[in-house]
């Protein structure tokens, strides 16, 4: 071998060290570059999430779970109490306060019985409607005709039927 290809033979071999020591570097740094984002995002959500507890202690200062039930309590008993108003605004004003409505029933009963019994007294009364003429029934002997065809409805309905019974 002549001494210029062992000289390209040492700088080729340089050049792969090289090489593997440029690699091994940009690999240390992509993963530095990835930890710092990582460590970067993860303050991030950590500041995020202070903000959302500090806006929610905020929020919820000024209360607590007694308040609230007393409050909702409150809300039940003004439904309640507006229930009662539209009920006594919606009852019939007047004699309808004095009125029984057992009596009624019974009134309105009694009414009934007296009407059905003037019914059954007067059943002879009625004057006889004269008795309505219908045609005479022929003297002849009819042709018979044609035999009627099952319908095929009916034949499916009735297997039907067997096979379920």
């Amino acid at each position: 071998m002549g001494p210029k290809i062992r000289e390209a033979l040492r700088r080729k071999k340089r050049l792969e060290q090289q090489l593997a020591q440029t690699d091994g570097t940009l690999s240390t740094l992509e993963f530095q570059r990835e930890a710092i984002e990582n460590a970067t995002t993860n303050a991030e959500v950590l500041r995020t999430m202070e903000l959302a507890a500090h806006g929610m202690k905020k929020a919820y200062q000024d209360m607590d779970i007694d308040k609230v039930d007393e409050l909702m309590a409150d809300i039940t008993e003004q439904q309640e109490v507006a229930q009662q108003i539209s009920d006594a605004i919606s009852r019939p004003v007047g004699f309808a306060d004095d009125v029984d409505e057992d009596e009624l029933l019974e009134e309105l009963e009694e009414l009934e019985q007296e009407e059905l019994a003037r019914e059954l007294l007067h059943v002879g009364d009625k004057e006889e409607e004269p008795p309505v003429k219908l045609p005479s029934v022929p003297s002849t002997h009819l042709p018979a005709g044609p035999a009627p065809k099952a319908d095929e409805d009916e034949d499916a309905l009735k297997q039907l039927a067997e096979w379920v019974s």
